[in-house]
């Protein structure tokens, strides 16, 4: 099997660790692979893939999409190093709330999976990083919503100070106020 699942504190936010074969030329691994990931209890169809690079100290998040366009997501970094972030944002969860991260690099090689009903970010650890991410429903403007990075009741201890935001990251709300339309 050319792949390691581990189930984190909140069980459907799953680590997927690939098999790497290295030689004198380089490596070689898998990053997806249908059979194995249904296997392992992710069976979603991915439709959009995207790449973002971002600068040391760079925040992104927490975002989401709303239903019928809500996106479970696979995520990697193919340079540098993040800390990523996923919220459990299902309405009737016994985890409503809480949140696990994971250091993605290109060293480590990881990736994870983030089901829709979680809210999701990163921050960049190294000089820049970036950030490869398979969803399983394209961008829809209408149903993008987010949480503000650092709201209390979350407490989310994103390792950096003082991040760099965009404009509406730094303008989300908090869990409390957001728009949600996931049930458990």
């Amino acid at each position: 099997m050319p792949f390691t699942f581990q189930r984190l504190d909140i069980p459907e936010v799953i680590l997927i660790e690939p098999k790497i074969f290295n030689d004198p030329r380089g490596f070689f691994l898998e990053t997806y692979k249908k059979s194995e990931f249904e296997q392992n209890g992710i069976k979603v169809n991915f439709k959009q893939d995207n790449l973002s690079r971002s600068a040391k100290g760079t925040l992104r998040g927490l975002h989401y999409q709303t239903d019928p366009h809500a996106q479970a997501k696979l995520v990697t970094v193919l340079n540098g190093e993040v800390y990523d972030v996923a919220v459990d944002i299902r309405r009737g969860s016994p985890t409503f709330g809480k949140w696990v991260g994971v250091h993605l690099s290109v060293e480590n090689k990881r990736i994870l999976y983030i089901p829709a009903g979680f809210a999701h970010g990163f921050c960049v650890l190294s000089e820049s990083a970036d950030f490869m991410y398979k969803v399983t429903n394209e961008y829809d403007r209408e149903s993008e919503r987010g949480i503000l990075w650092n709201d209390p009741a979350i407490s989310i201890d994103w390792q950096i100070s003082d991040p760099i935001l965009s404009e509406r990251d730094a303008a989300l709300p908090l869990l409390e106020d957001a728009f949600i339309n996931f049930d458990y």
